[in-house]
């Protein structure tokens, strides 16, 4: 039964899971949209893989979905360049370029900080445990877990009591350190399969300006050739289809020309919401336009952390990494601290952040779908097993009990 399921069968049971998770969630539960969705997943995940102790036969047919869903290549290839594309187009521009040189030290220097940061503390606080995995990889796992999720953010603080510039400097890191991140992943993993020694610096720096600037301009003129057509007209049907095709021709031609996905939507989405696409005074095709990608982005919010929670249930090893998984919790936390505090020790005139705010922003800087999809895109290696599980727990604990907890330290902050 479902051995073979068709995608239309997929889709269709995702979509149901996450409407009945929401509900409970809504119904019941009432925490925090995205944080009871996660749970209710990870609970139910957990009651899964404790059946499949006791009876595999029976937890065969409850695993099904999760084992035919492609993660990896769903988020990545499909999923990021729509959520990012709505993030961007609903964020508000004005407050982002106030806050531009924080954002941009936080989306660059801290990423890479943090990844030299992580994978150095984690190599040798796994040897002392006498766990051993190479340094490459615990870099490699340093720059997959090191950006902040844009989904998660978003989901989060728009529920807590953030200052308003925090709150923008915090969501604009998040739109733009995935692709600072994703090109880190990319040029470690190409030092692994190749080897330090076959290293061509040249040809990383061009990887890295051709992913990086390449994907904000093709994210430019597409935007400002989706941006001509959708003012052009009145009818909202033609101008909802026109930025659907937008975010799925990025998707599309970034892959094709190895382009950075979240570097093109995210450019595309800022240009294009910035801009009004109303044709006179009367009209308010962009104020629906807004409410549109701000539903489609709460609803594959909403599927993507069902995946997250359904992703357990192909992980029945997760239950021996606790160690580990505790201490990449610990040190990611460190690394964050120290990558927001040493650019802030240098830059602090320039950047407008105290250091009383460090704690914060730390504490808000979740992880999430893109750091697991990243993780499952490795291939076979005893290290991988380590970096997914280790993936899974600090995107876990990101989201529940950061999310949980975030309004909490700011009280404390605020009062001290």
């Amino acid at each position: 039964m479902f051995v073979d399921m068709s995608l239309f069968l997929i889709i269709a049971l995702l979509i149901v899971v996450s409407t009945f998770y929401s509900y409970i969630n809504a119904r019941f539960i009432k925490l925090p949209g995205t944080i009871g969705v996660v749970t209710i997943a990870i609970v139910i995940s957990i009651i899964v893989i404790a059946i499949d102790k006791l009876n595999p036969a029976f937890a065969r047919y409850l695993t099904v979905l999760a084992k035919n869903i492609n993660f990896s290549g769903t988020v990545l290839n499909i999923m990021l360049g729509f959520l990012l594309f709505a993030g961007s187009f609903n964020s508000n521009t004005k407050r982002l370029k106030k806050e531009l040189t924080p954002v941009f030290v936080l989306s660059t220097l801290s990423v890479i900080l943090s990844t030299a940061i992580f994978g150095s503390l984690l190599y040798y606080v796994l040897q002392v445990f006498n766990i051993h995995v190479p340094f490459l990889y615990c870099l490699l796992f340093g720059a997959l877990i090191s950006p902040t999720d844009p989904v998660s953010v978003g989901a989060i603080i728009k529920d807590s009591n953030l200052p308003q510039n925090l709150s923008t400097i915090i969501s604009g890191e998040s739109l733009f350190n995935d692709g600072v991140g994703l090109v880190l992943f990319i040029t470690i993993f190409e030092i692994i399969e190749t080897g330090v020694d076959h290293l061509v610096v040249g040809k990383m720096v061009i990887l890295f300006f051709r992913e990086v600037f390449g994907g904000i301009a093709l994210g430019l003129v597409l935007g400002f050739i989706a941006f001509r057509l959708m003012r052009s007209i009145n009818d909202f049907q033609t101008i909802v289809l026109v930025s659907l095709s937008l975010v799925m021709s990025i998707s599309v031609l970034a892959a094709y020309l190895h382009l950075s996905i979240p570097m093109a939507a995210v450019s595309a989405g800022l240009f294009t919401g910035n801009r009004t696409i109303n044709a006179d005074e009367k009209e308010r095709s962009h104020e629906s336009l807004e409410k549109f990608w701000k539903l489609i982005d709460e609803m594959l919010n909403t599927v993507l952390f069902v995946m997250i929670g359904l992703q357990m249930v192909n992980l029945p090893y997760l239950t021996n990494y606790w160690l580990t998984g505790g201490i990449s919790i610990v040190l990611i936390l460190a690394a964050r601290w120290l990558s927001i505090l040493l650019p802030l020790t240098f830059l602090r005139r320039s950047l407008h952040v105290n250091y009383k705010s460090i704690n914060i922003l730390t504490w808000a800087g979740l992880r999430g779908g893109i750091s697991i999809a990243l993780a499952l895109s490795l291939p076979y290696s005893p290290a991988r097993h380590i970096i997914l599980c280790g993936s899974y727990f600090v995107v876990i604990f990101s989201i529940v009990i950061q999310g949980l907890t975030l309004n909490k330290l700011i009280e404390v902050s605020v009062k001290d």
